[in-house]
């Protein structure tokens, strides 16, 4: 039997929101709940009606099949459709979450009690609030499409009356924006340490050029991913400008196609790469970081990755006068904001530089 139940609830500004919860029930056991949040209470009422009276004519009222969150991850795993269209950090988390005890759950039984425990267990483990954040995340993301997929009931609608629990616990929250930049002198020892692991350590029959890698990446703002997928064919010697294929985008995974100017000695150093390959780097941007982490760590240089070099090829461009549309034309940045708040951390001295 389905039934509706609204809650009303303070906001932080002293207005009110109410909050309408549906259920439906079969032998006791709830089979199916879902809820959602108006500003009126007469909203409230004529969504939860007509949301009953829908669910009544499906099959909701029916019992569906039922396995643990392990196998429902595992059945997106095997499923190349969904898992070969995942990003690398996803798919980490989810095969992390398939050994964990939270598998074990069956997927119409998870409780906000359940995500508690996992959080918990989480941070114990060294993890911080933002890493949790992923697993609860791609969590409820694999549970949307149990139903619609495979057939399977999963409570997933469970999340949004745990999330705010968990924030307010403090278990799960935003990642702390960088700010980090390098500065002249630590670059200047990153190029003389890579120069000499060129000289020394060629990697066998691929030598990575670090140094011109490691400028191009600052002058162009580009990710090193981008960076290793940048095709002669690509290449608009008269306008000095390259085609960026899929830049990332969290509305758009692929097509994303933007062309790029080559500013100040990028457009050079793309020159001066051999033409042995339909790509101008053709080299693995894990070997590429990985030589700048193992050369940053026998400098001693502290918290600074490799990522760390797009805001300081965004920031320099905001210290030369270039405007935010500008520079968003050069790091790919669809959001303003963004690129302001997360990939700009000017310093002040070189203001005096502009003025001059």
């Amino acid at each position: 039997m389905a039934s509706f139940t609204i809650q009303k609830r303070p906001k932080a500004n002293g207005e009110l929101s109410f909050r309408c919860l549906i259920r439906i029930k079969k032998s006791n056991a709830i089979i199916h709940s879902e809820s959602k949040t108006f500003s009126k209470k007469e909203v409230a009422r004529t969504w939860a009606l007509a949301r009953v009276n829908e669910l009544q004519k499906t099959d909701a009222l029916k019992t569906k099949k039922v396995v643990s969150l392990g196998a429902l991850l595992n059945l997106y795993f095997e499923d190349h459709d969904l898992w070969g269209r995942t990003g690398r950090t996803k798919r980490y988390v989810i095969k992390m979450i398939m050994d964990c005890d939270i598998a074990k759950i069956k997927s119409d039984s998870l409780k906000t009690s359940d995500l508690i425990e996992h959080c918990k267990n989480r941070r114990a483990a060294g993890a911080g609030p933002a890493t949790i954040y992923h697993d609860i995340a791609y969590l409820r993301s694999v549970m949307k499409k149990a139903l619609p997929v495979w057939d399977i009931a999963a409570n997933y609608q469970i999340f949004e009356d745990a999330v705010p629990v968990l924030i307010e616990m403090g278990l799960v929250g935003k990642s702390q924006k960088r700010t980090r930049r390098p500065t002249e002198n630590e670059l200047d020892r990153l190029r003389a340490g890579l120069q000499t692991r060129m000289d020394f350590r060629p990697n066998g029959k691929t030598r990575i050029p670090f140094l011109d890698i490691l400028d191009f990446s600052i002058l162009t703002c580009m990710r090193i991913g981008e960076v290793c997928k940048l095709r002669w064919e690509d290449l608009k010697e008269d306008h000095k400008t390259i085609l960026v294929r899929d830049r990332k985008d969290p509305r758009k995974k692929e097509g994303n196609h933007m062309i790029v100017p080559l500013l100040a000695g990028s457009f050079d150093i793309v020159k001066r790469q051999p033409l042995n390959d339909e790509l101008i780097f053709p080299y693995n941007p894990r070997s590429v970081t990985a030589g700048f982490q193992r050369v940053r760590n026998e400098l001693g240089i502290e918290d600074l990755r490799y990522h760390d070099l797009r805001r300081e090829g965004a920031s320099r461009l905001f210290e030369k006068g270039y405007s935010i549309e500008e520079v968003a034309q050069v790091t790919g940045h669809r959001n303003l904001n963004i690129l302001w708040q997360v990939y700009t951390q000017l310093f002040p001295h070189k203001l005096h530089d502009k003025f001059e």
